[in-house]
């Protein structure tokens, strides 16, 4: 096992110096995107030593916010590879890559250049039920991450109706985890402000489901 670990932070180490490199030429930032060695980000940032488990997620992130239009374009095309990989990572049963994971996710999915992907990713019941989970986690800042992102499922104007039945559904637990919401420091009002808006969404969903 441990002859095994061993060889797997020496595998890393020469990974990531060559994706390191990489971030800086376009041609190949793409290749490495492309590439088998890109799945390996999801297996290293799981792995027991913190210092490599936290390097790859540090290199993981600058490769999905370095060069937006290629990552995009990536993304879109790999759409089902890849969310199926991240999802792995969200309900992961180490703590710090939960947490990590759902944050850079609700930062990711908001920034412009990913609209198509977040616009495609809150139609899906799958992750919907993901953060619904991540909303229960003992975690306080990982429920405010997963509600940064659980919002936008609600709030959508277009929302399909497996998306409307799963939050009637569950309607009465929802409700309750939001007004147990804790408050983050220095974004208290706004994030009492959006939780009231999904609570009264989710209510009115309720209402006309009768």
């Amino acid at each position: 096992m441990l002859q095994e670990l061993g060889s797997r932070i020496e595998l890393w180490k020469h990974v990531a110096r060559m994706h390191k490199i990489s971030l800086t030429c376009k041609c190949s930032f793409r290749y490495i995107l492309e590439s088998n060695s890109f799945e390996l980000f999801f297996q290293y940032v799981e792995l027991p030593n913190f210092d490599i488990a936290s390097d790859a997620l540090n290199t993981f992130k600058d490769l999905l916010t370095r060069h937006e239009d290629a990552v995009s374009e990536f993304l879109i095309s790999h759409y089902e590879q890849f969310f199926e990989l991240y999802k792995r990572l969200l309900t992961s049963d180490n703590y710090v890559t939960r947490r990590q994971s759902v944050k850079f996710l609700s930062e990711f999915l908001l920034e412009a250049p990913n609209a198509q992907i977040m616009k495609r990713y809150i139609l899906e019941v799958r992750y919907l039920n993901i953060m619904m989970g991540l909303l229960k986690d003992s975690s306080k800042n990982i429920r405010i991450c997963s509600f940064h992102i659980f919002k936008v499922f609600v709030a959508n104007p277009n929302k399909p109706r497996d998306i409307i039945q799963v939050l009637v559904d569950n309607h009465k637990e929802l409700l309750k985890l939001l007004h147990a919401l804790p408050a983050s420091k220095g974004e208290d009002e706004q994030l009492d402000e959006e939780r009231d808006l999904i609570i009264k969404e989710i209510e009115k969903l309720v209402r006309l489901s009768l």
